[in-house]
């Protein structure tokens, strides 16, 4: 112990040992001051921290503020433009005033909405007044077809009785005819020398051609005023375009009929083939069904006739070519329809009209029972025929009509039709195309079960 007494006492005189005490003592303060800002740092630290709660909870407050602020504006701004649509939308939805308009003020999406609903409202307007202009059209139209079936009806009916007086009395002046013809005979047997004035007469009047062609004219007056009468028949026939009520129709005699109203443009060179087959009468409207097959014909005459024209050019130009050139023998064409009749089935038969004209382009096949649609030049067509004939198959017959047409080889229109009439009040939609069976013009086969009826050439 005493030994280390003098130890201590030693190094406490040591100035080393001085200079070691005053630094720790130092570092003894240098530990106590870091103590207590490490204290004051925690100090800061939790106040910090409430400080960046407080922060946060008032910058989500404040947003939720700014989101509700704006919210409120956006919701003002969008939802008043398009309350402001759906109004013009309902109104012209109630009131069906389409001359409504919805004020556009922006050009963001709700400025280009409003637009579009303006853009839609003057379309569906603008096709309103374009339908109401086609009905207009058609009534018009159904009303210069009344009004020349009753004109037809009239002079068919003035017509009629000088037509019957003129028939009527062929016969009878043809007997008498024969009678001085007999009576002439019979002088010339029993005068063997008749007078010099009378051999004159009778080389000056050629007595024998006279004899002979009387009875001719007599011929020909009576084919004559047959076809007349027919004439007048099928005229008393087609003015009957407003009748109340359907009646058994003939059709063959209905297609004879028509073709003997196109007889003048039939004459033409072009040959109209006719299979009918054993068909049944149709419940209809005889009237209407002659104007749908007057127009199918009128339109197959006008293709056969245009392909001829072609056909005549083409060959005028292959003739303009040089002699030293070989030319390849072209067929000639021969305009040619065909008209078929037979049953579809056991409720209904069917008329196909073929010809070998120009057919009818794609591009126009869609449209072809369009209003107003032609594919006839500017003042030949009025595109009322197929409009008018498609209404009176489908919603007044209760039938169906259907075409088939490629370029360059012809079309096929094929009507069928119910053999019994049904109330057609409800039936205004259109059946489903047909399926089109291999009778037609271009295969060469005739219907099934036809009876074939002789071929018109004039």
């Amino acid at each position: 112990q005493s030994i280390k007494r003098k130890l201590l006492l030693n190094f406490d005189r040591d100035k080393i040992g001085l200079q070691l005490d005053r630094a720790v003592n130092d570092i003894a303060e240098i530990i106590d001051r870091a103590q207590q800002q490490e204290d004051a740092g925690r100090k800061d630290l939790l106040r910090a921290q409430a400080l960046r709660v407080q922060i946060i909870l008032g910058s989500m407050a404040l947003s939720i503020v700014v989101a509700a602020v704006l919210a409120g504006f956006t919701s003002r701004a969008i939802a008043k433009p398009l309350a402001a649509v759906t109004k013009i939308a309902q109104r012209v939805t109630e009131e069906s005033n389409f001359q409504l308009q919805v004020p556009v003020t922006s050009t963001d999406e709700v400025g280009v909405l409003a637009a579009s609903l303006n853009q839609l409202i003057q379309k569906v307007n603008q096709l309103l007044e374009e339908l109401k202009s086609e009905q207009q059209s058609q009534i018009l139209q159904n009303e210069k077809m009344a009004t020349l079936g009753r004109m037809l009806a009239g002079v068919a009916h003035e017509v009629n009785n000088p037509i019957n007086f003129i028939y009527a009395n062929i016969a009878p002046a043809r007997n008498y005819v024969e009678d001085i013809l007999d009576l002439l005979k019979t002088y010339e047997t029993e005068i063997s020398t008749p007078p010099a004035a009378v051999i004159a007469k009778g080389e000056e009047i050629d007595i024998d051609f006279l004899k002979e062609d009387l009875i001719k004219i007599f011929d020909s007056m009576q084919v004559g005023a047959e076809r007349a009468k027919a004439i007048i028949l099928s005229l008393k026939d087609f003015s009957r375009l407003d009748e109340a009520a359907p009646h058994p129709v003939d059709l063959h005699a209905c297609i004879d009929s028509s073709l003997l109203i196109l007889n003048s443009r039939i004459k033409q060179g072009i040959e109209v083939v006719r299979h009918y087959g054993n068909i049944p009468t149709v419940e209809g409207y005889m009237g209407l069904l002659y104007q749908v097959f007057v127009n199918l014909l009128n339109n197959a005459l006008d293709a056969v006739e245009e392909k001829a024209k072609s056909e005549k050019s083409s060959s005028e130009e292959a003739k303009k070519q040089s002699a030293s050139e070989p030319l390849q023998a072209t067929p000639s064409f021969s305009p040619r329809i065909v008209i078929a009749t037979e049953y579809l089935d056991d409720d209904s038969v069917v008329v196909r009209i073929s010809d070998n004209g120009m057919g009818i382009a794609p591009e126009s096949q869609e449209k072809m029972f369009e209003t107003f649609f032609t594919t006839k030049p500017r003042g030949v067509g009025t595109g009322l025929g197929l409009a008018i004939g498609r209404e009176i198959i489908v919603k007044k017959h209760g039938g169906t009509i259907n075409f088939w047409s490629e370029v360059g080889t012809g079309t096929e229109f094929s009507i069928a039709l119910p053999i019994k009439h049904e109330d057609l009040m409800q039936n205004t939609q259109v059946k489903p195309p047909m399926a089109r069976e291999e009778n037609s013009l271009y295969n060469g086969k005739a219907p099934a079960k036809s009876e074939d009826r002789e071929t018109v050439k004039n």
